[in-house]
């Protein structure tokens, strides 16, 4: 059936067709197979992205389906992503409490910002925007990365508070303060994860570790009561400093409930003004002034509770119930004769109110409940004020999660195959985002495991993303009270599994050996990443950027050559391989594209050429390596001609490139240095000069350029 380009461009999938019975067999039984995998994984990474474990649910619904639709890839799989999910977390941390609604609101506008960068650069086909992300920047950045998400998760391994600073080493050693409080039970069920996941992977890696992983411990959590969870007021909290930090905490939250409403109150004034034009001038200032200064105290006051917040999680208390009630202690503080419950308890959750309403857990943490059915679709809330913040990681989001996209559909197309279009991959994972954003997606790219399931499952076309997706959706609606009991410390281990593989010390060995540069650019994104965690978008940016001066540093100072006659004939560096000179015709190759940023460097080492051989009259460039030339390099040859010319000296050149000489003949350069001295190749203008120079009777003596004059085998090196 023959179609369109244009319309396979609007409507990809229709390539699929005809779509025959063992297609669809093949497919679904992919498309089930990484629905087994996904499912886990997606809450996994929703954490890791600070929201609750279903928006992970949400992300691995509709995206995945979209992606597949539009892209170009058969068998890539998209949703929630390791990389992409902590960028998510880095990126609006500094803007919203950790799983907050602000923060939920944030992430699912982020999503709808990263599709519309994608779809953009799609649309207008500009995917070459991608390669200002070199390899050995992203080889350096996903190791950090890895090394961060893995860490990040030891906390819910051993069932102990993390907070959340500016300062990722900060949180970490904060972590390692509180290993003597680790929770056993917590421990054991990621250990335990941790050994079925690996026993499964080396014993029968056709299963579907993660899921075994996930029922099992699942059913062990609810049949031993792995959760505990109460409720106390503030005047159950017996530890003086721990109460008084709670009534300071549900203080301030008061307060920045009372500023939401004077700001929404003051904005809503302010828009009136507005909407009154000028007479209004002096009110819309005021209004304005005083809005700024209450977002300053609001930004004032959360800062202060998050600290306060980290503080709260440090405590560990003892349970005593007795007939005055049931009080809280701080552990090891308990009134003589008083007996605990034997668990321990920590502060989860404070709400203000009359009296406070305090969670304190005892147990392990597990997901929770899950909202049953689909999510709602509706536009995201946009905040201009965020948008301008969240820009710069929207944009590094769009980068990173492409090229990962893209890395794997090429990988997977080696084997298949296949042709891969990389705009048609970013319009599909742009609507992927963007229809993710609208069903309260975080944002998403494509998962280098899941496209190895699917892969390996037999998936011929995208139709098994479809089905996947299809079985997420019947998870949504049917199964999700069955991940109630699913330990946090389980989803802990699935992504520390999952990162371990992203960590590839070798890349940044083997970039090293290849280019020094290269190498300096990988060791110093991976620093520089691990420095500024969780802002993980500097790293990347600091890397990109180094990378980018460094690949101009080397364009600025392209390799010269003086070359002389080697024994076989060929003109190759008279330094490297210790060659004699012309007395004739120097001959300088210059290996670079000719612009503004090194025409001084050309200039500079011809002048050289010319001062290091005073006898010379004539000077050939072979320019077999200039593959460009910019107005600034042509205004240098022009100058240099002239110069050389000036003092007896005739320039030639060879081997110039059409691009070259088209515009050395726009701009009448061709014209100036004449046809006589354009040749082909630097053979020709060899003999030429040298024909010159036996014509004018000029005495050079045996060490000659010309071809027929190469000295004798093992003359050189």
């Amino acid at each position: 059936m023959n179609r369109s380009p244009r319309l396979l461009r609007l409507l990809p999938f229709l390539r699929w067709w005809p779509y025959q019975g063992a297609t669809l067999r093949a497919d679904f039984i992919a498309g089930l197979t990484v629905a087994l995998v996904l499912v886990p994984q997606s809450m996994a990474y929703a954490q890791l992205a600070g929201l609750p474990a279903y928006y992970g649910l949400y992300a691995a619904f509709l995206p995945v389906a979209v992606a597949a639709l539009w892209g170009s890839s058969n068998q890539l799989g998209t949703g929630p992503v390791a990389v992409v999910s902590l960028l998510t977390a880095s990126s609006l941390a500094p803007f919203a409490a950790v799983g907050s609604d602000q923060f939920i609101a944030l992430a699912v506008m982020l999503a709808l910002m990263v599709g519309l960068i994608q779809l953009a650069l799609g649309v207008f086909r500009l995917g070459v925007v991608v390669n200002f992300l070199s390899h050995p920047v992203i080889v350096g950045f996903t190791n950090a990365a890895a090394i961060i998400i893995g860490l990040s998760q030891i906390n819910k391994l051993i069932g102990v508070p993390m907070g959340r600073s500016e300062s990722f080493i900060n949180d970490i050693w904060g972590v390692a303060l509180l290993v003597g409080d680790t929770h056993l039970p917590t421990l054991a069920m990621g250990l335990l994860a941790f050994v079925i996941m690996w026993t499964v992977k080396k014993k029968a890696p056709g299963l579907p570790g993660v899921l075994i992983a996930v029922v099992v411990t699942t059913l062990l959590s609810w049949q031993i009561g792995f959760e505990r969870n109460t409720s106390a007021g503030l005047d159950q909290i017996a530890e003086p400093e721990a109460r008084a930090l709670l009534r300071d905490y549900l203080d301030t939250e008061a307060r920045v409930a009372a500023l939401d409403a004077e700001l929404a109150s003051k904005g809503a004034e302010l828009q009136r003004a507005h909407k009154s034009g000028g007479a209004a001038l002096r009110e819309e200032a005021r209004l304005a002034y005083e809005i700024e200064l209450l977002r300053l105290q609001h930004e004032d006051r959360v800062q202060e509770n998050r600290k306060r917040s980290r503080a709260l999680r440090s405590f560990v208390f003892e349970q005593v119930s007795g007939s005055g009630g049931t009080l809280y202690y701080a552990r090891g503080r308990l009134p003589e004769g008083a007996e605990s419950d034997g668990r321990r308890w920590r502060i989860t959750r404070a709400v203000h109110g009359e009296g406070g309403a305090i969670s304190l857990a005892g147990g392990g943490q597990v997901v929770g409940k899950i909202p049953e059915g689909l999510p709602s679709l509706s536009l995201p809330s946009v905040s201009w004020d965020a948008f301008g913040s969240l820009l710069s990681a929207a944009i590094v989001i769009s980068l990173v999660g492409f090229m990962e996209a893209i890395s794997i559909a090429k990988a997977i197309a080696a084997k298949t195959k296949d042709k891969i279009d990389p705009n048609q991959e970013l319009i599909g994972q742009g609507l992927a985002n963007l229809v993710g954003s609208l069903s309260q997606s975080f944002p998403v790219s494509g998962s280098f495991s899941r496209s190895a399931v699917n892969i390996n499952a037999g998936a011929r076309t995208g139709m098994s993303s479809v089905i996947t997706a299809a079985f997420v959706l019947l998870t949504l609606l049917f199964l999700t009270p069955l991940l109630y009991h699913l330990p946090q410390a389980v989803l802990a281990a699935v992504i520390i599994m999952a990162v371990i593989g992203l960590i590839n010390f070798p890349a940044i060995k083997h970039a090293w050996q290849a280019n020094r540069h290269d190498g300096i650019a990988a060791v110093v994104t991976f620093v520089s990443t691990l420095a500024f965690a969780p802002h993980l978008d500097k790293g990347i940016l600091v890397g990109a950027g180094l990378a980018i001066g460094l690949y101009l540093y080397r364009t600025m100072r392209p390799r010269v050559a003086i070359l002389g006659r080697f024994h076989d004939g060929t003109l190759r560096d008279v330094k490297v391989n210790k060659l004699p000179e012309s007395k004739v015709v120097v001959a300088v190759r210059f290996d670079g594209r000719l612009y503004f940023a090194n025409v001084s460097y050309f200039e500079e080492a011809i002048l050289e050429a010319v001062a290091d051989h005073p006898r010379i009259s004539y000077l050939l460039v072979v320019a077999d390596g200039i593959n460009e030339i910019d107005a600034s390099g042509e205004e240098v040859m022009h100058h240099l001609v002239e110069r050389l010319r000036a003092n007896g000296i005739t320039v030639m050149f060879a081997g110039l490139k059409k691009q070259v000489l088209d515009v050395m003949r726009a701009t009448g350069l061709f014209a100036y240095i004449g046809q006589g001295n354009i040749f082909p190749t630097a053979d020709q203008a060899i003999q030429a000069a040298y024909a010159a120079a036996d014509a004018a009777g000029v005495q050079h003596g045996a060490t000659l350029l010309r071809k027929d004059s190469a000295p004798a085998p093992g003359a050189g090196p």
